[in-house]
């Protein structure tokens, strides 16, 4: 529990997201966002909303820890699709690194998704979203998000 609560605040987020996802590209396109991030269950839950001024879209992020498994589930929602997506990332934080996975589609084909969660700061935190289609074999990362805390406010663990 708490593995999340130093996103609690304000970010200022630098995304960068490659173009077309598993055809090859490396072209990537940089774009703005502003994070909102709460705790909830004494740390057992986390929520955050993000905006992205310059895409027209928000999103929002709930993640719920289950004590029994010691397991986060992450959910995503998207402004411009109005549902919760599925299925959950599921993953922990080991030393300091969260990891989290799942078997998702994309554009109908079956991909397995990684969250890494990594660089954890009290000013900083950094989140990349890849796909294998091989098992796991290789990776295409592609979505980066540099987070820095919008204020002089840190949240105390």
């Amino acid at each position: 529990m708490g593995d999340f609560d130093f996103y609690v605040g304000t970010w200022n987020v630098v995304n960068r997201r490659l173009r077309e996802r598993l055809t090859g590209c490396d072209e990537w396109e940089e774009f703005p966002g502003v994070s909102v991030a709460h705790s909830f269950f004494g740390g057992g839950g986390n929520f955050d909303e993000i905006t992205f001024p310059t895409k027209g879209f928000s999103g929002a992020t709930i993640r719920i820890f289950d004590p029994a498994s010691e397991l986060w589930s992450i959910y995503w929602m998207n402004s411009g699709r109005g549902e919760l997506e599925q299925p959950p990332m599921v993953g922990r934080f080991v030393d300091g690194v969260g990891r989290f996975y799942a078997d998702d589609q994309h554009e109908g084909r079956p991909v397995r998704c990684r969250f890494i969660w990594s660089g954890i700061t009290a000013t900083t935190a950094r989140w990349e979203q890849a796909f294998s289609v091989d098992g796991e074999r290789t990776w295409e990362t592609n979505w980066i998000m540099e987070s820095t805390r919008a204020s002089d406010q840190v949240t105390a663990h």
